[in-house]
């Protein structure tokens, strides 16, 4: 159900909230919130609430100014974990200065952005995700260790998998929050899940992931697990990955059976996300970890699209699902993930770039990244990026992995950086 402000306000008075999470989102994507009194929501509602921008990483606005927080009303959710007396609401919020102009790093708002400029050509686009996790024993003081919830593989059951009731708990949790998992399983590792999510508008499957995460995160703490969304957090295990299928509707003759525009203008889209992979891997692969996930035998990072699941190819095309790419991780803001893949489609689409052929094994064909650095430099020499991005917050961006990358270059035991920079935090 989508709320208006009168209707929240309304809702809090007769549901007994005392307090309102406004939730952002930082250019890493990490999941940001402030609380208020409910008391307090009309106000904020009207004026927004001030935030000290020079404290959250990659979010110093330009010339000092001060930023504000104004909720999007059409985001209210109970958080069913909270307690349900003096109950607790969530907020997404967008991001403006006093005089009411935007701020130009507001992930929610560049994604915005991207889907006006979809729908000003007439395409819709929609987009679901796979998301992949691992669970971890906690020790006697409720802290992570290494050691993995369960032994179970692919699909088992219980008592394999001894994550069965966290993942019927997380979805239940979900379904609370007016969100509907597809599916949930066993992955391949041990203390592996992932969960499903159909296609839904580009804003709402981004809220949704950041949702999810949060919900993944709180409902494991409290069945005394820890879940990280590490890349690749054991060298010698699988690693967790982040399906995003996307779907393109257009209102006139895109799926006109009785000709073959639909089928081209569907290889046109893939054929300019193909073309602007590696400069984007930046934001579907920002963390060292990433790469070392996608340097995994048999990991997608062939940057090709294939009719076949089991090959490197990084998207996979075929009639039941028309875009999937597979290199992304759950490390990343969605936001400027989803935006930037609208915006490299609407590319291949106006310009009709041809498909190239689907990867066989004499293909050869350039590759991802081989590790944060090279991300980084693909990043810094992107005309795209330039042209879609405000060049004050990329620069940001770019300035904060190459301080990451400068920090592990130094370091005397990289594994063990790696391990102690991301497991506890991602």
């Amino acid at each position: 159900m989508i709320y208006t402000e009168n209707e929240i306000l309304q809702y809090i008075d007769e549901n007994d909230v005392k307090f309102v999470k406004l939730t952002f989102c930082d250019i890493n994507g990490n999941l940001k919130n402030i609380s208020v009194l409910s008391s307090e929501l009309a106000t904020v509602f009207e004026h927004g609430l001030k935030i000290n921008s020079s404290k959250i990483e990659g979010f110093a606005a330009k010339e000092g100014k001060a930023l504000y927080l104004f909720p999007d009303a059409s985001t209210m959710t109970m958080l069913p974990w909270r307690p349900q007396q003096g109950r607790v609401i969530r907020l997404f919020c967008y991001i403006f200065y006093a005089d009411g102009s935007r701020y130009e790093g507001d992930g929610r708002y560049f994604l915005k952005k991207a889907v006006k400029a979809a729908l000003d050509k007439g395409f819709c686009f929609r987009f679901g995700t796979s998301c992949e996790f691992m669970l971890f024993c906690t020790d006697d003081n409720g802290l992570p260790t290494t050691v993995r919830h369960d032994m179970a593989g692919y699909c088992d059951s219980a008592p394999y998998d001894k994550g069965e009731n966290i993942r019927r708990d997380i979805c239940l949790t979900l379904e609370q929050m007016n969100i509907h998992p597809l599916s949930s399983y066993h992955e391949d590792g041990c203390g592996q899940h992932e969960i499903d999510f159909n296609a839904s508008s580009a804003l709402r499957a981004a809220d949704t992931f950041m949702s999810f995460k949060s919900a993944v995160k709180s409902v494991s703490q409290r069945n005394n697990v820890y879940a990280s969304f590490m890349p690749k957090p054991d060298k010698n295990d699988c690693s967790n990955g982040m399906k995003i299928a996307m779907n393109i509707i257009k209102d006139d003759d895109f799926f006109d059976v009785s000709s073959n525009k639909s089928e081209i203008q569907m290889q046109n889209a893939i054929a300019g996300i193909i073309k602007r992979l590696k400069e984007i891997s930046l934001f579907t692969n920002p963390l060292i970890n990433s790469y070392s996930r996608l340097a995994e035998n048999g990991l997608p990072r062939k940057i090709a699209w294939s009719d076949s699941e089991n090959t490197l190819a990084a998207v996979f095309s075929d009639e039941d699902s028309p875009v999937i790419l597979r290199t992304p991780d759950c490390a990343g803001n969605p936001y400027y993930i989803f935006g930037l893949l609208i915006y490299a489609a609407l590319e291949g689409l106006e310009n009709k770039y041809e498909l190239p052929e689907k990867l066989n094994t004499d293909s050869q064909t350039e590759e991802m990244p081989g590790n944060l650095e090279e991300a980084i430099e693909a990043a810094r020499q992107s005309e795209f990026l330039a042209r879609y991005i405000h060049s004050g917050i990329l620069d940001e961006y770019v300035k904060i992995k190459k301080s990451v990358w400068d920090e592990y270059s130094d370091s005397a035991d990289k594994e063990a950086f790696e391990f102690r920079k991301y497991f506890y935090s991602v």
